[in-house]
């Protein structure tokens, strides 16, 4: 395996417990991940999707590589706008895998050119004109080109969603939850793991990574099973003790019937600020003592919005505001001359 970046650690908190009302987000925060060691988390599969982009960028001759040939250069990879660095091992392998050699200047989680951890935001003072170095690539030119635009595709994309991120987990924070934010499952085909790894290095959980992941019963499953209580009995024959089995409920009574057929984690989709107070408030004082299941919202959050949904007794809020829709971080590859 390629060695593991060397990355900023962000900000640890105390792990999330249970409240007495079977909430897990009261008064706790979650434990955010060292983006030093992420790479530790990457299949082995992932430097074949490496070697998939590259191949799909150049399916025959490299008439630019032609013209470049193979004298050795030096060129300088530049972070023209602010946001967080995230994507290091993708960018690493793919020059590694076009004969060249990358040093990191900065490290993964790093805040480029003003950007706030904090607030999610550029510092009041941050030059969106300025730049930062970020690295130093070294090899044959025609390495170097090769690799270029799917190591900037790469590192813009997944800088992008650790910096939506990164807003997104300081404004709740600031707005005093303390539970889970997570992304969602709409994600890019072919690139779900560049976008989930993006996820994690701005402090968001990636929620299920697949289907495979976690059972999660939403409206056509109920609706093609025929209630919420055969779907989760079904669920249950198969996933065994190791799968967590989610519901989500578009109403009070179906969460009460998905809670009474023993389901993990209960969605409410869809419903408004209020209506999420309101109703979590009264599952966790009806169903106390009786039952354990976490609490998740989800449906139309945005960092515009989501503030209205922030109480003590949701455990997760998830949207994919923070990996769909996002702007890209700006970086540049320059060859010195």
């Amino acid at each position: 395996m390629a060695p593991v970046d060397q990355g900023a650690t962000l900000d640890k908190a105390e792990p999330i417990m249970a409240n007495s009302t079977g909430s897990a987000s009261a008064n706790t925060t979650t434990t955010q991940p060292d983006a030093s060691a992420l790479a530790h988390l990457l299949p082995p599969s992932w430097k074949t999707q490496v070697t998939t982009w590259l191949a799909e960028d150049t399916p025959s001759f490299d008439y630019g590589g032609y013209v470049v040939g193979d004298v050795e250069r030096t060129a300088t990879l530049w972070a023209k706008s602010p946001g967080m660095l995230a994507g290091r091992p993708f960018v690493t392998e793919a020059f590694v895998q076009c004969g060249c050699t990358i040093e990191w200047l900065s490290d993964e989680g790093a805040s480029l050119n003003g950007f706030s951890t904090t607030s999610g935001t550029p510092a009041p003072s941050a030059s969106h004109a300025a730049k930062t170095a970020v690295a130093k690539v070294r090899g044959p030119a025609r390495g170097i080109l090769l690799a270029e635009r799917i190591a900037l595709n790469t590192l813009c994309r997944c800088s992008g969603i650790a910096s939506r991120s990164a807003a997104l987990v300081a404004s709740l924070r600031a707005a005093g939850y303390q539970g889970i934010v997570a992304g969602t499952r709409k994600t890019t085909p072919g690139f779900r793991l560049v976008e989930k790894y993006g996820m994690l290095v701005g402090g968001a959980d990636t929620h299920r990574l697949d289907l495979s992941a976690m059972v999660m019963l939403k409206d056509n499953h109920v609706w093609s099973r025929g209630s919420i209580s055969e779907a989760v009995a079904s669920a249950r024959a198969v996933a065994g003790f190791s799968l967590k089995i989610e519901v989500e409920v578009q109403s009070e009574a179906e969460a009460d019937e998905a809670i009474q057929a023993g389901a993990d984690v209960v969605m409410l989709d869809n419903f408004d600020g209020p209506g999420v107070q309101k109703t979590a408030a009264s599952l966790r004082q009806r169903w106390a003592g009786k039952r354990h299941f976490l609490l998740e919202t989800s449906g139309g959050l945005t960092a515009d919005n989501v503030a209205a949904y922030v109480c003590s007794d949701i455990d997760i809020i998830s949207t994919s505001s923070i990996h769909q829709g996002v702007a890209h971080v700006d970086f540049s590859l320059k060859i010195e001359h």
